[in-house]
């Protein structure tokens, strides 16, 4: 299985080959609350480490999903689109934001393992 890291900004991203998988956390939608409308990248587009990669917005507020590493938006999820609440429902599956093509796996480094986000949230929340 693929490990899954994470941003202090609460994104988490599983890399497969070159090829990475971006979402926001259980623990982000659930200070979101019910997510309305999700705004994705086109694809093709460029990212960088740090920048926004996308907007969702949500009965509290609206914010910006931040890419965790740099690359090139290779595919977005459609279906949130129209069903936005999958983010809420399946924050790690179906409810996925984008698939980018690394730039520099080297990046990965500066992200958060599991364990190491689990302490994050308990020491800032």
């Amino acid at each position: 299985m693929t490990e899954r890291r994470y941003t202090r900004e609460h994104e988490w991203i599983t890399v497969d080959g070159d090829v990475a998988t971006v979402g926001i956390t259980d623990f982000a939608q659930e200070q979101l609350g019910d997510v309305v409308y999700v705004e994705l990248p086109a694809v093709g587009r460029k990212v960088t480490r740090g920048g926004e990669a996308a907007v969702v917005e949500s009965v509290k507020a609206a914010s910006e999903v931040y890419a965790p590493l740099s690359g090139e938006v290779v595919a977005v999820n459609e279906a949130l689109a129209q069903e936005p609440a999958t983010v809420n429902a399946d924050p790690f599956g179906k409810g996925w934001f984008l698939k980018m093509k690394l730039a520099d796996r080297g990046e990965l480094d500066g992200l958060m393992d599991e364990k190491a986000y689990r302490a994050f949230l308990a020491e800032s929340h």
